[in-house]
């Protein structure tokens, strides 16, 4: 398979590798990077030497500011992005609509009020962090069951599920704002609403990231799923696809990921819904191709982003700030061309 980018045609196998070796020097690049500057491959060599494929006595002071500080920013920064924008990508393509994101069906409101609610009734963040994601499903199971019968006939009925369940969650924020310590828990609960990866928890992140993958391969691996359903439920049924299965387990999954992503670094929006625009733009309609290569640059956006928000100015810059200012003008440019990419 063949696809035209800039007028030149690459294979997609030779543009999924290009996109991941650029992830690979961006995340090493993001190693360096710092108050503490390092040479790129300085930092990479300090690591082989730490895990031992490299002769030689590590830095330890190196080495603990790339292990412990660094690389699980960066790792969360691929992660999140990777996650956003893949399931933003499915969404859309299972409801045919380029203005479908991965909140469209309340997680990231259930996920807000369970974060707060954490925050409210605890100091320790595996509390926050635990509600966050059960919220995150429980609003999404909602959305579900207020659709449920209806998703064979229409599935504007799970969108409006989906709006019903985003609605009743930021009542509830409200209430968890109005109620919450103005000088102590409040500019908490507002911190962590805005996104940030300042206090990402490496062990969770390390233990999540195998789910990730998982979620994201089994997306991939329903991405034909994706194309044939674009031809319509009876030609889907007539080439064999169990559509409503397929559908709701690519909801599940979808919405599986997107939850996950909150855990982990608050709400940061605008990803799931610009990244997919821009590499359907860029490569074509095709899910087989635009599912795995809108993991890949969701995760190189997000690591540029987290880099700019650390280092811009004196202060760290909440990344759901940055997503939203760098995500309102493409996406406006995008929408020019959405008609353009969903042809190719």
């Amino acid at each position: 398979m063949n696809e035209r980018l800039n007028g030149t045609r690459f294979s997609s196998r030779t543009i999924l590798v290009l996109l991941a070796l650029l992830l690979l020097a961006s995340g090493l690049l993001s190693l360096s990077m710092g108050r503490y500057d390092f040479a790129p491959l300085g930092s990479l060599a300090e690591l082989l030497k730490h895990f031992g494929w490299l002769s030689g006595q590590a830095d330890p002071i190196m080495v603990s500011i790339l292990m412990d500080v660094r690389l699980p920013r960066v790792l969360a920064a691929m992660t999140i992005g990777a996650a956003l924008a893949i399931s933003g990508a499915a969404f859309q393509a299972l409801f045919m609509n380029p203005l479908v994101s991965p909140g469209i069906l309340g997680v990231l409101s259930g996920a807000a009020f369970g974060a707060s609610l954490g925050i409210l009734l605890s100091e320790e963040i595996w509390v926050m962090q635990l509600l966050t994601f059960i919220f995150g499903l429980l609003a999404v199971g909602i959305a579900l069951l207020l659709a449920k019968g209806e998703l064979k006939q229409n599935m504007i009925i799970l969108v409006l599920g989906g709006m019903i369940t985003g609605a009743l969650f930021s009542a509830f924020l409200s209430i968890i704002k109005y109620v919450a310590d103005p000088y102590s828990k409040l500019p908490a609960i507002t911190y962590w609403l805005m996104g940030s990866l300042a206090n990402v928890n490496g062990d969770l992140l390390y233990w999540l990231i195998p789910f990730v993958l998982l979620g994201m391969l089994m997306l991939v691996l329903n991405a034909h799923v994706l194309n044939v359903l674009s031809l319509g439920d009876d030609e889907a049924r007539t080439l064999g696809v169990a559509v409503e299965r397929k559908r709701i387990l690519i909801i599940v999954v979808a919405t599986f990921l997107s939850a996950l992503t909150v855990t982990l670094g608050g709400m940061i929006g605008w990803v799931g819904l610009v990244i997919p625009h821009i590499v359907r733009l860029l490569l074509g309609a095709d899910n087989r191709l635009l599912l795995p290569a809108s993991a890949l640059l969701g995760a190189i956006y997000l690591v540029w982003v987290d880099n700019l928000a650390r280092m811009a100015i004196s202060i760290e810059i909440p990344l759901g700030i940055l997503t939203a200012l760098i995500g309102l003008p493409v996406f406006a440019w995008a929408l020019k061309n959405a008609k353009k990419g969903w042809q190719n």
